[in-house]
């Protein structure tokens, strides 16, 4: 049997007490293990480009290409196994511990790995304590410049059967291991070595000063709109609300802030509303020196919130001397109301709409409304109450969907006539003309919306949807990448439109690669596992075909091809017909 040398990070994990869960509910500790497995588990050893060595029962070992690449996806197994647990009784938990090595290794003719390099890291599986993971020093020093960790330092161990003590260390879990000096949170890791772009920043939502919890959303309207403002420069690269959002009500340092986000400025403040007076203070700060660019704070009148917001706006450009070019100057007034009772509505009918849950959307529907009874030439609130209409008609929250539709294509069109430079009434009727199946109207009036505002990160995921829908994959990724660089703490759903433009262009291994991440991230997703039952297909791998379509139905007993078709509004049939032809490959349709 030929055998050669080489070095090589290795991962070993196993079950903690699962001799005692095993002899207690065998059958249930199995089921649960092997859903791990599908889920969380190989997916994630996949994304992180490692290579299934042996499973020993309960545990498995790994080969990567790098401690790196160990050291992340070991956090992220660890991270899924936390939120996995929750509610879940202490002795019926199921917690992993992990060792990684990095050594050298005997690999057999038949991929098998051997020698010390293996042998030490199942020794520090065997003393990490449950849900930790062990580093011996050798793979610390391979990250420790790399990866931003917290680490205790074991000292010099002895380890069984190994002759020379070996100094362990111990990561702490619950964080995601983030590069030095910039990782997107949700896309692949940048080079380490990357700075952020030069012209790059973040808004941070304002801090709510009032002493009433209730005007939260005053201040996170205030944020959102010179975000929106921002991103009409071409010459910045703004980050999406959603991600930016992500640090609110956290103690953050900003310059970990411009780490996570990979911006070289951050814009921080607070306002304190009371009566009909305002307080705002904001200050831009490079997180790359932690020093400060600008700091104002501005005592206004209620009635001036519009000009304060300008000022702001304008202070920025003034502090990162950007030269505008003809027209930025009046792109870049905030869209205005007179009416101030109209504008809180829209504040609030805007933030019950962005947390997509039926409820919300329809008292964010009521209050947007109300905010168009109050000005009824108020653009913003049309474009939004559109996007409202819309939801409730494509996540059935209507009792008459076309009715909804009718409302959505009326009120976008209304945005649009109303005010032709407002970014978000084009990406509203953009989104409506896909649901109306206006293919080239939707790419148009995404095409018009990005024109506008150049870092609207909607505006590249609805041109990203519509092209793909046309026919024209290889352009919807480029769409698709674009946007998860403006938001990278970016939804999963991102992951999906991702792998269905991979699908459409054959490419069908990628395909199973980004949807088996998006099943780490959302395990309840039925048409993820559709494609990837059907990438499955194409590639001739019928049982795994087999076991994510029973998945499906055991997700949601009334998913149905034949609905899918009528829904999705491909121009051309024969693209969603290839995901047809995926599983009928497989056996899994006439």
């Amino acid at each position: 049997m030929s055998e050669y040398r080489k070095l090589a990070a290795i991962l070993a994990a196993d079950v903690v007490g699962y001799s005692r869960l095993a002899s207690e509910d065998e059958d249930r500790t199995l089921a649960r293990l092997r859903a791990l497995r599908s889920d969380l588990i190989d997916p994630t050893i996949a994304v992180h480009n490692g290579r299934i060595i042996k499973r020993t029962g309960d545990g498995a070992l790994v080969e990567f290409r790098s401690v790196v690449d160990a050291v992340r996806c070991a956090i992220e197994v660890q991270n899924g196994m936390v939120e996995r647990n929750a509610g879940v009784q202490q002795d019926r938990r199921i917690e992993f511990r992990i060792g990684i090595h990095l050594g050298d290794v005997v690999e057999e003719s038949d991929g098998d790995l051997m020698g010390d390099g293996v042998n030490i890291a199942s020794r520090l599986e065997g003393i990490a304590a449950p849900g930790a993971i062990c580093l011996s020093e050798d793979a610390y020093r391979q990250v420790k410049a790399r990866l931003d960790l917290s680490v205790s330092d074991l000292g010099n161990t002895h380890l069984k059967n190994i002759a020379e003590p070996i100094r362990i260390y111990s990561l702490q879990v619950g964080a995601a291991a983030q590069a030095k000096p910039a990782v997107t949170a949700g896309a692949a890791a940048r080079p380490p070595t990357a700075l952020p772009p030069e012209l790059s920043i973040a808004v941070l939502p304002f801090v709510n000063m009032s002493g009433d919890a209730e005007q939260e959303y005053f201040a996170d309207g205030i944020s959102e709109d010179i975000i929106t403002a921002l991103s009409k420069l071409s010459q910045l690269f703004v980050i999406a609300r959603n991600s930016s959002f992500t640090f609110k009500g956290r103690n953050v340092n900003v310059q970990e802030v411009g780490h996570s986000l990979n911006v070289r400025y951050v814009l921080e403040g607070s306002v304190r509303k009371s009566g009909n007076k305002v307080r705002i203070t904001a200050q831009l700060i490079d997180a790359i020196t932690g020093g400060h660019q600008w700091a104002e704070r501005f005592d206004r009148d209620l009635s001036d919130i519009f000009a304060v917001q300008d000022d702001v706006t304008q202070q920025i450009v003034g502090a990162l001397e950007l030269k505008l070019a003809v027209g930025d100057q009046q792109r870049l007034a905030t869209e205005q109301t007179q009416n101030l009772e109209a504008y809180d509505c829209f504040l609030r009918g805007r933030e019950q709409m962005w947390r997509l849950t039926r409820e919300q959307n329809i008292q964010g529907r009521q209050l947007l409304q109300r905010a168009i009874d109050l000005d009824p030439k108020f653009a913003p609130a049309y474009a939004f109450l559109a996007v409202s209409h819309g939801l409730a008609y494509v996540n059935q929250w209507s009792e008459s969907p076309s009715k909804s539709l009718e409302q959505a294509s009326w009120s976008a069109t209304q945005a649009v006539a109303l005010d032709d430079r407002y970014p978000y009434a084009h990406w509203a009727l953009g989104v409506i003309s896909l649901y109306l199946r206006r293919i080239d109207v939707a790419i148009r009036e995404a095409e018009r919306a990005i024109a506008l505002a150049p870092n609207l990160v909607e505006g590249h995921e609805t041109l990203g949807n519509a092209l793909h829908y046309a026919g024209r994959p290889a352009e919807a990724l480029i769409c698709f990448e674009r946007a998860m660089a403006l938001n990278p703490y970016y939804p999963d759903i991102f992951l999906h439109f991702h792998a269905q433009a991979m699908f459409q262009l054959g490419r069908y291994e990628e395909a199973v690669v980004i949807l088996k991440r998006r099943l780490v991230r959302n395990p309840g997703t039925d048409i993820s596992r559709v494609l990837l039952a059907a990438s499955y297909g194409h590639l001739g791998r019928f049982a795994e075909a087999r076991g994510e379509w029973e998945e499906v139905f055991r997700i949601n007993p009334d998913y149905s091809l034949e609905h899918r078709r009528k829904v999705l509004p491909y121009k051309n049939p024969a693209d969603f017909e290839r995901i047809v032809d995926g599983l009928r490959k497989a056996g899994l349709t006439e």
